[in-house]
């Protein structure tokens, strides 16, 4: 990290509530291509020089920035049974719309692992065609999945492994942003 920046604060949705109002916002409104980035940079821009912050993206690059180090290093997110990152609040629904480099640090707010609290851990069975599991993601079978019309659920609903973990089901996430995000996964 650049000086004088000494941490970094990750900038998530806040669920429920967070896509009926981005939807509503003009990026959302004026037929351009990918609202939700150019939302996320307009509004991290806007926070950032509010408070004298560098704004980071996840998208734009490469390079592209670590978030996902970033997610881990926080003691937020984590690792999950089926390779993707959970976190505490938001499980397997979890993403970072941008992030903020800041000039003072930030108090560590470390939470446990959903996952181990979760005695059935039924995102390790939910994926219907095997997708996902702890030491890999077999990106070509799931994108291969969603061609068919059996992938159907999972593109108008959302991955069936991050919708059958519990903290996700807790975090509120809309049906139609869930769909609006395997969209754009599944170009």
């Amino acid at each position: 990290m650049p000086d004088p920046y000494v941490s970094i604060a990750l900038l998530s949705p806040d669920e429920p509530g967070f896509w009926n109002h981005v939807t509503a916002q003009p990026e959302f409104l004026d037929g351009g291509p990918d609202p939700l980035d150019r939302w996320s940079a307009r509004v991290v821009q806007a926070v950032a020089q509010t408070l004298d912050a560098m704004a980071l993206l996840p998208f734009g690059g490469p390079p592209y920035r670590p978030f996902v180090t970033w997610a881990l290093r926080s003691g937020r997110a984590h690792g999950s049974p089926v390779s993707l990152l959970v976190h505490d609040r938001m499980g397997l629904m979890a993403s970072w719309r941008g992030a903020l480099a800041l000039k003072h640090p930030l108090p560590a707010t470390p939470a446990p692992a959903p996952c181990r609290s979760c005695a059935t851990q039924p995102c390790r069975t939910a994926c219907p065609v095997n997708a996902l599991a702890e030491d890999h993601y077999d990106l070509d079978r799931c994108h291969g999945f969603l061609d068919t019309p059996e992938g159907r659920d999972c593109m108008d609903s959302g991955c069936s492994a991050r919708r059958a973990c519990p903290a996700s089901r807790r975090y509120g996430r809309l049906v139609r942003e869930s769909a609006h995000h395997m969209r754009h996964f599944h170009k």
